[in-house]
């Protein structure tokens, strides 16, 4: 590598977040050199962490989700969806809440996750609610586009059965393709494709981006919310970024979160915990690995949801006997795939939880859990 390409992608990598260094011995001397590449800059005031940093809302509701069946009843999500809004703006009418965000001339994007589908995946049901939600302020469903990165994992989920007609179901092959000229260069493990595109439906075609991640473990990341759902859902080529034992999550998912515009478009995050997975995340290949927190979470900021999520799969884990997201330890690690998904005990990558203080840190949220302003609903 030429001398100026070096000090270049060395200006390039982000500061170390305060805080990490005692978690993550010489972690310092671990952060990839990135080097980011888009002719977009920061745009408004409602992009991540958007109008309500530091803020979460939680609705609990008991009847949501049968444990048993997995049916969802509709009538309370939708009663959760308005509440969740409401409160986190302050409102008195749902319809209002939704207006802060999004007018009739936006093309609106809901970001799902439906990798485990269809036994982990943003419920149908819910994601219908969000859309009939847009179109009360005049989004019209044309110009409303569910979309996630795999083709086969979106038809699992089964989407167009639940949501309004004239709204899109896209992935990324289906509608435009990647943008070459917004990426993320970095090499992790001497691989030759070292730079990973943005989707150029955000880039060229969406105006705002609901995000709507469910709640999950993950093998390398810890845990899979807000913050890995827009930025590994949005770019291709992520998963080079671990390899055996180590993963670059840590640093990675921020870093690919913060590369406008998708941070800039990135307005809402509306996590739906009606089920969850609490290992063998972010698929579902055992049920017995799932549970029903009957919860769903709002907010702008995604740092502080993916807190509070942490101590939800971690509390969860540890009723069931499970060593905790934070275990590091190598004495737990095996390479085999088949003896981590049955075993719960048994890491397959070194987990990388603190990808969400590290997002921190890069100013997309508020990670300190004593500065979260949490509100908690029970219907």
């Amino acid at each position: 590598m030429r001398r100026r390409n070096f000090l270049k992608l060395a200006a390039a990598a982000p500061a170390l977040p305060a805080g990490l260094a005692e978690a993550y011995p010489k972690a310092d001397e671990d952060v990839p050199h990135y080097h980011i590449v888009t002719p977009y800059k920061r745009e408004g005031k409602l992009g991540m962490p958007g109008l309500y940093p530091g803020r979460t809302v939680t609705v609990h509701a008991e009847k949501s989700i049968d444990a048993a069946t997995e049916k969802v009843d509709v009538p309370t999500v939708k009663q959760m969806i308005a509440q969740g809004m409401t409160n986190l703006t302050g409102d008195r009418e749902a319809r209002d809440s939704w207006a802060r965000f999004f007018n009739p001339a936006d093309v609106v994007g809901v970001k799902v996750n439906c990798s485990g589908a269809p036994g982990a995946m943003s419920m149908p049901d819910v994601v219908a609610e969000i859309c009939r939600n847009l179109m009360t302020v005049g989004v019209k469903p044309e110009n409303i586009y569910i979309h996630e990165r795999n083709e086969g994992q979106m038809k699992a989920a089964n989407y167009p059965a639940f949501i309004p007609k004239g709204v899109h179901v896209v992935a990324v092959r289906q509608l435009l393709g990647w943008d070459p000229g917004v990426y993320c260069e970095v090499q992790f493990f001497n691989e030759d494709d070292t730079r990973s595109f943005m989707a150029r439906y955000i880039t060229e075609r969406f105006t705002k981006i609901v995000n709507v991640p469910n709640m999950k473990d993950h093998g390398a990341s810890g845990v899979t919310g807000c913050v890995k759902n827009i930025a590994y859902g949005s770019f291709g080529n992520v998963d080079r970024s671990h390899y055996k034992a180590k993963t670059n999550t840590r640093t990675y998912i921020g870093t690919l979160a913060n590369v406008e515009p998708l941070r800039s478009r990135t307005v809402l995050h509306i996590m739906d915990g009606l089920r969850g997975v609490w290992h063998g995340g972010p698929f579902s290949p055992d049920r017995r690995f799932r549970f029903y927190p009957k919860q769903m979470k709002f907010g702008t900021d995604p740092v502080a949801i993916d807190r509070e999520l942490i101590d939800v799969i971690d509390n969860q884990r540890r009723s069931q006997g499970a060593i905790s997201v934070w275990e590091r330890s190598e004495k737990y690690y095996r390479e085999d795939r088949k003896i981590w998904e049955k075993d719960p005990n048994i890491n397959r990558f070194i987990r990388e939880p603190g990808h969400i203080e590290y997002a921190g840190g890069l100013g997309l949220g508020v990670y300190d859990i004593k500065k979260i302003k949490a509100k908690k609903i029970t219907l």
